[in-house]
């Protein structure tokens, strides 16, 4: 039986692909449509809360936007488009004006990752890498089962951030700081 090659997706025919109905999610990588299960409760509460102490500061602090799993190329030629559980823009980055319907063409300032029982911490720190090359300048990995941040801003250094710390946005989200406890109850 002979097969048939296809050619590998761009971004643009992966955003007019049908909505999943399995209960999985997916990303483009490299032309090539990856499915993954879906994260689950814990996942969704702490990607929620992540998005809210953002978006509450947005409210105040109209530098920018935030959004979940919007999808970010981070490779052209084939296409990768990853779905970060929680992305910023700034608003040099993505006028709060201007309304993009499919993926933006440029990176996000900050995409946050959570750990989730079908994505490893080395897989997910692996995927910050794939983001700062892509252009985006800060990567956020939180880990539901041991209350942390890993903070990454550069492809060979981290550091993690306990419960008990204070999570700031840097030189990317000024002014923003919360508790690493209140992404997680």
């Amino acid at each position: 039986m002979a097969t048939v090659a296809t050619k590998p997706l761009t971004a643009e025919e992966f955003f007019q692909a049908a909505e999943p109905r399995d209960g999985m999610t997916y990303e483009l990588v490299r032309g090539e449509i990856e499915a993954m299960p879906g994260p689950g409760l814990r996942h969704g509460e702490v990607q929620g809360n992540t998005f809210m102490v953002i978006k509450l500061f947005l409210k105040q602090n109209r530098v920018g936007r935030v959004f979940t799993e919007s999808g970010a190329i981070t490779e052209r030629n084939p296409d990768t488009v990853r779905g970060p559980d929680v992305s910023y823009y700034s608003k040099e980055n993505l006028p709060l004006d201007k309304e993009v319907v499919g993926y933006h063409d440029q990176p996000p300032d900050l995409c946050v990752e959570i750990v989730s029982p079908s994505n490893s911490m080395r897989k997910l720190k692996d995927k910050a890498k794939e983001y700062l090359f892509a252009g985006v300048r800060l990567v956020w990995v939180i880990d539901p089962e041991d209350k942390s941040v890993t903070v990454i801003t550069d492809p060979l250094e981290s550091r993690t951030l306990e419960t008990g710390a204070t999570l700031d946005g840097g030189a990317v989200l000024s002014g923003f700081s919360c508790r690493v406890s209140d992404l997680f109850g």
